[in-house]
């Protein structure tokens, strides 16, 4: 629980000594700069510079493999992977899709950090720019609010 000094603050004011690598795709990069971008405004606004390391992969299957590794450092409060798939006319898009969906939940369940899914799978391009700070917003900032929040769910847990 809370101490009464700490009741009133969020949990982006309380989080401002955590420790977040965010791994985005190279694929589709002009829409995971934008989710970057994204994200990084977010934690902008609540850490400290230094506080918040970049990463790139090729493609969204190798996300698992980043986050497991960054996990393992044992640097991190949190992780946060970016990237797009885009429908194609190939079943290419269903078993990348499911890689990484499954890859990331399974380091979610075994892991003690959580990691962040802020990938788009998306049918069309312009679905993923509507995502990527378009019409419906950025999906980069939502996953950078949501990996505040579970730091801040961590710590809650933790003085239990």
């Amino acid at each position: 629980m809370s101490s009464p000094s700490n009741a009133s603050l969020t949990p982006f004011q309380k989080a401002r000594d955590m420790r977040v690598a965010v791994v985005r795709t190279l694929w589709n990069s002009h829409i995971t700069e934008a989710l970057l971008a994204g994200a990084l405004d977010v934690f902008k606004s609540t850490l400290d510079h230094d506080m918040v390391d970049v990463f790139e992969v090729p493609g969204a299957v190798e996300l698992t493999y980043a986050a497991s590794k960054l996990i393992d450092s044992g640097l991190y409060d949190a992780i946060v992977v970016l990237g797009c798939v885009i429908r194609g006319g190939t079943p290419h898009f269903d078993y990348v899709c499911q890689s990484v969906t499954q890859g990331i939940t399974h380091l979610n369940s075994e892991c003690d950090i959580p990691t962040i899914f802020g990938v788009l799978t998306v049918d069309t391009e312009q679905d993923a720019l509507d995502r990527a700070g378009g019409s419906l917003g950025n999906k980069g900032a939502e996953a950078a609010q949501t990996a505040l929040l579970m730091y801040d769910f961590d710590q809650k847990v933790g003085s239990m």
